[in-house]
């Protein structure tokens, strides 16, 4: 893939990740680390419970669909980070054995005011699972560089 830089990107520019199935064992390891609420650990307990059976805790679905849109290389050349998310929605549980992938919209360009070596891209990722039902709903912003 040839380098990108933020003049070559334009509104409404959609790229598509390729899928990635959660594993039981992945959600229960992330949940144990970073979010050790029973629903995301104890499959017993989380028969019983709300969502009638093991889910990922939102952070690792986000996590996933972080990983899923970097891996696409579409920004590797001209990522200069992100100050945050705007809105984030988790819409449905993810459970084990979906696959999941993400579909990211550049929503907004425009040149930074304050910063002349670079732009500003507003993005919509929409994390869908294998039943192309909606299960993470974000937009983030990103700093790209332009060319010298």
């Amino acid at each position: 893939m040839q380098p990108r830089f933020f003049e070559d990107f334009k509104q409404g520019d959609r790229f598509v990740s390729p899928g990635l199935t959660i594993t039981e064992s992945a959600i229960i390891d992330f949940a144990l680390t970073w979010d050790p609420q029973p629903f995301h650990i104890d499959k017993q307990f989380s028969k019983d419970w709300a969502y009638e059976g093991l889910i990922a805790s939102g952070l690792h679905t986000l996590c996933a669909s972080l990983r899923l849109w970097l891996a696409l290389g579409t920004f590797a050349h001209c990522n200069m980070g992100s100050p945050g998310f705007d809105r984030t929605r988790f819409l449905k549980p993810v459970r084990p054995g979906d696959t999941i992938h993400v579909e990211v919209e550049i929503v907004e360009l425009r040149a930074s005011d304050s910063k002349p070596d670079r732009g500003v891209a507003r993005l919509r990722q929409v994390t869908k699972n294998q039943n192309k039902e909606i299960v993470l709903d974000m937009e983030t912003v990103v700093f790209l560089k332009k060319r010298s």
